[in-house]
C-alpha cells in the first residue's frame, strides 16, 4: 500500500485527485490550511491530516517531518484567485514555499514527487502543444511554475526521487469558481438570463476536472517521469462549448455572442497532446 501526501487536497483540482485515489489501495496524508480539516475528514483512506496556517511559509525541516514514511508527494496547492493570480506577488511566495517542500521531501527520501503546472508555461504559438514544445512563460504565474519545474527537474534527479510535472489545460466542473466561463454560462441560462460572450472563436482544450483528477492519480501510481499534459487533446471553440451548455437547457436563444470584447492577450489556439497511458508500478 502506497503512502501518499497531498497538498491542496481541498481545492478545485486537489479534491478530485483525493477522490480518485480514495478508490485505490493507498493511504493518504493531507496537508491543509487551518480550518479546512472537515472537508476531508470523512474519506476513509485519508489516514492523517496535517494543518498549517500557511503551508508556503513552512521550511524544509517542517516538510521533512511531514513527509516521514511517505512514498509519493502530490503538490497541488497554489494561489489561484480568479482575476488576480496571473500577475500576483503571491506566486513568488508559492514558488519559495514549494522549493522548501521539495527539499523536505528529498530529505525524507520520498520516492516520487508529482508537481502541478500549467499549459501557459509553453510557447503558445505552436499549433498543438506537446511536452517537447519550447517553454515561454508570459505571466508571473507561468514563470513561477516554470521555475519550479526547472528546479525540481535538476534537484530531484540528483537525490534519487522520481519527478513528474503535470501541466493542466482548461479545466471545468465541480467546485469551479462561478466567475469562470462554464459556471457563468450555466448560471445565466438557469436563471433565464442572457449570457454575454465574445465571438467565441478561441479554440481551447477543455477537460472535466474529475478526469484531470483521475489522470493525476494514475500518474502518481505509475512509473512515468518528466512533464505530462493533463488534457483531452480535443479542439473546442468557446462558442461550441457555450452552445453545448445552452443545448442542455434547451435555451440557445440566451447566448449573445460578440457582446464582449476579445482579450487581445489571450492566444487564439491552446490544445495539447495528451499523455499516453501511464505505466503502472508493481
Amino acid at each position: 500500500m502506497k503512502r501518499i501526501l497531498i497538498t491542496g487536497g481541498t481545492g478545485f483540482v486537489g479534491r478530485q485527485v483525493v477522490r480518485s485515489l480514495s478508490k485505490k489501495d493507498v493511504e493518504m496524508t493531507l496537508v491543509v490550511r487551518n480550518g479546512k480539516q472537515n472537508a476531508v475528514k470523512d474519506i476513509a483512506s485519508v489516514k492523517k491530516i496535517i494543518t498549517s496556517q500557511d503551508i508556503f511559509a513552512e521550511n524544509r525541516h517542517w516538510w521533512a517531518n511531514a513527509c516521514k514514511g511517505i512514498d509519493t508527494v502530490i503538490h497541488a496547492a497554489w494561489y489561484v484567485e480568479p482575476g488576480q493570480y496571473l500577475e500576483s506577488e503571491k506566486n513568488a511566495d508559492c514558488l519559495i514555499g514549494s522549493i522548501e517542500l521539495v527539499r523536505g521531501a528529498a530529505c525524507a527520501k520520498v520516492k516520487r514527487f508529482i508537481g502541478v503546472g500549467t499549459c501557459f508555461e509553453y510557447e503558445l504559438s505552436a499549433s498543438r502543444l506537446s511536452t517537447q514544445t519550447p517553454l515561454k512563460p508570459l505571466t508571473t504565474y507561468a514563470a513561477a511554475k516554470t521555475s519550479l519545474f526547472t528546479f525540481c527537474s535538476v534537484y530531484l534527479s540528483t537525490r534519487g526521487t522520481d519527478f513528474v510535472w503535470c501541466r493542466l489545460f482548461y479545466l471545468y466542473g465541480e467546485g469551479e469558481d462561478e466567475r469562470r466561463l462554464v459556471p457563468y454560462v450555466r448560471g445565466k441560462i438557469s436563471k433565464g438570463e442572457t449570457a454575454e460572450l465574445t465571438e467565441g472563436k478561441q479554440t481551447r482544450d477543455y477537460l472535466d476536472v474529475s478526469q484531470a483528477g483521475d489522470q493525476i492519480a494514475e500518474v502518481a501510481l505509475g512509473t512515468e517521469v518528466g512533464p505530462v499534459n493533463i488534457c483531452s487533446g480535443l479542439a473546442t471553440t468557446v462558442r461550441e462549448l457555450a452552445e453545448e451548455i445552452a443545448k442542455q437547457y434547451g435555451r440557445p436563444d440566451l447566448l449573445s455572442f460578440g457582446r464582449k470584447d476579445e482579450n487581445i492577450k489571450e492566444p487564439p489556439y491552446v490544445v495539447g497532446e495528451p499523455m499516453r497511458n501511464p505505466r503502472r508500478s508493481d
